[in-house]
């Protein structure tokens, strides 16, 4: 035996015969060599980025049902000279709204089998185009059973071809007959769909602000393929899961204030009784005007007496939050916000809060259950009505098993063909270098290790068999990472909650950014970051959401000379005004980086009924001087690793180090 040969015995003989069980003959896996090096030659496929959704369900379906404007770019490459612009917008919503649009077009078609024949080949057309980029084994295993032979042989025949007209024809013919147009009139428009869109990135922040996270999450978990990178809203949900009472008053808190009570009642089965009986009987005196919902959310805050009870129960449990959130910071010294309990600065006769020596006035002083003496003690109410939340939030079968689907699909950074994704930030240094922060048992870490070492943390809080101690820490971290310094998820100075509520100087309401924010245009300190993050390709970029790009000020998302690309735009109608748009989509085909910058979305209705979609802008934001192929990704890779051990296979047979099975 030469010495290759004893090598590889030595080396890959055991993972050789587990080959062998799948490929079991030289001709098998001499077939899939063949397979996967045509696969390395075709064009990549299409990725989307999406950024804080925040419970914008519509606007997040529309957007996953458009591939952020791509299919009516092929509609109107394919048929723009074809037909008319209205008939255009018709197959578009159509594709995007199939089971809605037929209900509209069929009772006001007068030659329906026309109809029927015209528009199935018309998505047929679309189906063969978008699918163009992939196997045909991807496209058969993307097909539903019921439809899967009729749909790969439409692809693969045209009418244009004389031979097979009759037999394309006679297809078409028969299931109209048989009462099945519709049905693969869903089917086929749900492929386009699904096929538009080869991977979807989501950078965090799935939750709050929107009446629709549960929903999302219920679409994501039907999804073919998809990631997210956790961000400081949905990480604030997973401590609620998890049973930190901060996290859970915080959780309540932010769902008042935007009225938006749908996915904690409608969604998780979060049961807030109690919690307005409470806030009845405590604040029933108070005008809680601070507390005022936003009611932008939409929820069913519709009138004067449900607005008061939003109020007094918004108040209700903010007072709570800041107790628990006080007592959390006590508990955890080292986290260096003991600062925050700014109950222990009020002067209470004269309704002031001194803070670093300078003394502010209050918008309002009446604190009922505060004992100025101990004003994080919770009152005997107070505790009861927390426990009870609690056991509500823990007990959520759905509200679990939406969080466990964050965590199979999810960490806290993700590295993808070249790009860096998180949602957030990186902790810098004043001079741009990366900054050591302090996780558990004393242990600090930076970068990519930080990153790391937080999503095993986060881990730990629902592992059953860890270590007592570690987990009881970990699910109090969750309240760090929601508002801490430094803080991967947050990095500014403070979240100056108590101060916007209760302080009438706006000066105290500053949240200063920490130095990820103020250096993240610098190309320099986004090369550092990415050489920390062993991002080594020399087109390489970092991709993050979290802070709304004011495009309507000018701001561009587009920073350090093409490094960053902040893709926060605004989902959420609660940041429209303040950002000027409603969200961006960046989209990486095979011919490079294209930004979608969407305007509001109207409504599913308004789309069915009037064909409106959403207006969008595209930027070209970097273009590859060659077409990009499989060969080019984190995929080709992969592919080739196993055309490697493959060839190795070849060898083993051939020297008969494995036996064939015939």
């Amino acid at each position: 035996m030469n010495k290759k040969t004893e090598k590889l015995a030595d080396k890959d003989l055991q993972y050789l015969q587990l080959l062998s069980k799948t490929f079991p003959t030289v001709a098998d896996a001499s077939t899939e060599i063949i397979n996967l090096q045509a696969i390395l030659n075709l064009p990549k496929g299409t990725e989307h980025f999406l950024a804080d959704i925040h419970g914008s369900y519509e606007s997040f379906q529309h957007v996953l049902k458009n591939a952020s404007g791509n299919i009516k770019r092929k509609v109107n490459e394919i048929f723009g000279n074809q037909i008319r612009e209205t008939e255009l917008r018709e197959l578009c919503t159509l594709i995007y709204y199939p089971e809605q649009k037929l209900e509209q077009i069929k009772p006001k078609e007068e030659n329906l089998s026309d109809w029927y024949h015209i528009t199935i080949h018309q998505l047929v057309t679309v189906c063969r185009e978008v699918s163009s980029k992939y196997t045909r084994s991807k496209v058969r295993k993307s097909l539903p059973k019921e439809f899967s032979y009729i749909i790969q042989e439409l692809l693969h025949e045209r009418t244009d071809d004389i031979d097979k007209a009759g037999y394309v024809n006679a297809v078409v013919d028969s299931m109209i007959e048989t009462d099945r147009a519709d049905d693969f009139i869903i089917t086929i428009s749900k492929v386009i769909q699904r096929l538009a869109i080869d991977q979807l990135h989501i950078l965090g922040d799935i939750y709050d602000r929107g009446p629709g996270a549960h929903l999302i999450l219920d679409l994501l978990e039907r999804y073919h393929n998809w990631d997210i990178q956790w961000g400081n809203h949905d990480v604030l949900w997973m401590g609620a899961c998890a049973g930190n009472d901060a996290c859970i008053c915080n959780v309540v808190r932010l769902s008042l204030r935007y009225a938006n009570m749908a996915t904690l009642e409608d969604g998780y089965g979060i049961n807030l009784v109690p919690l307005a009986t409470f806030a009845l009987e405590t604040y029933g005196d108070d005008p809680c005007e601070e507390f005022i919902p936003k009611l932008s959310g939409g929820s069913g805050f519709v009138d004067e007496k449900t607005i008061r009870l939003g109020a007094m129960m918004h108040k209700a449990i903010s007072i709570i939050q800041f107790k628990l959130e006080a007592a959390m910071f006590k508990k955890h010294p080292q986290w260096g916000m003991q600062g925050r309990n700014l109950f222990k600065c009020l002067d209470y006769e004269k309704g002031t809060c001194t803070i670093d020596g300078k003394e502010y006035e209050m918008k309002s002083c009446h604190f009922p259950t505060v004992d100025p003496s101990n004003p994080s003690k919770l009152t005997i109410e107070e505790k009861d009505l927390v426990e009870k939340l609690h056991h509500s939030f823990v007990v959520s079968e759905k509200l679990r098993k939406h969080i466990d689907l964050l965590l199979s699909h999810g960490c806290m950074y993700n590295i993808t063909n070249n790009n860096l994704l998180y949602h957030a930030s990186v902790p810098l240094n004043d001079d741009g270098s990366l900054k050591e922060v302090e996780l558990y048992g004393g242990h600090s870490y930076k970068g990519k290790e930080l990153m790391h070492q937080t999503g095993l943390l986060i881990r730990t809080a629902f592992q059953k068999d860890a270590v007592p101690e570690e987990r009881t820490y970990a699910k109090d971290y969750f309240l760090y990472l929601w508002c801490g310094s430094n803080s991967t998820l947050f990095d500014k100075s403070k979240m100056a909650t108590f101060e916007r509520y209760f302080l009438k100087d706006k000066v105290t309401h500053e949240e200063k950014k920490g130095n990820y924010y103020k250096l993240r245009d610098n190309e320099a300190v986004c090369d550092n970051i990415l050489d920390a993050f062993e991002v080594k390709h020399p087109n390489r970029h970092i991709i993050n959401g979290h802070v709304p790009v004011h495009a309507g000020s000018g701001e561009k998302p587009i920073k350090a000379n093409g490094k960053l690309m902040v893709i926060d735009g605004g989902f959420s109608q609660a940041y429209h005004k303040e950002t000027g748009i409603a969200g961006y989509t960046l989209v990486y085909h095979s011919r490079g980086f294209v930004l979608v910058q969407h305007e509001p979305f109207t409504s599913e209705a308004d789309a069915v009924e009037r064909g409106t979609d959403i207006k969008s802008t595209t930027q070209i934001v970097e273009m590859s001087a060659h077409r990009m192929l499989v060969a080019d990704t984190d995929k080709g890779d992969e592919l080739r690793g196993q055309i490697e051990y493959l060839k190795k296979l070849l060898y083993a047979y051939r020297l008969g180090l494995v036996k064939e099975c015939r």
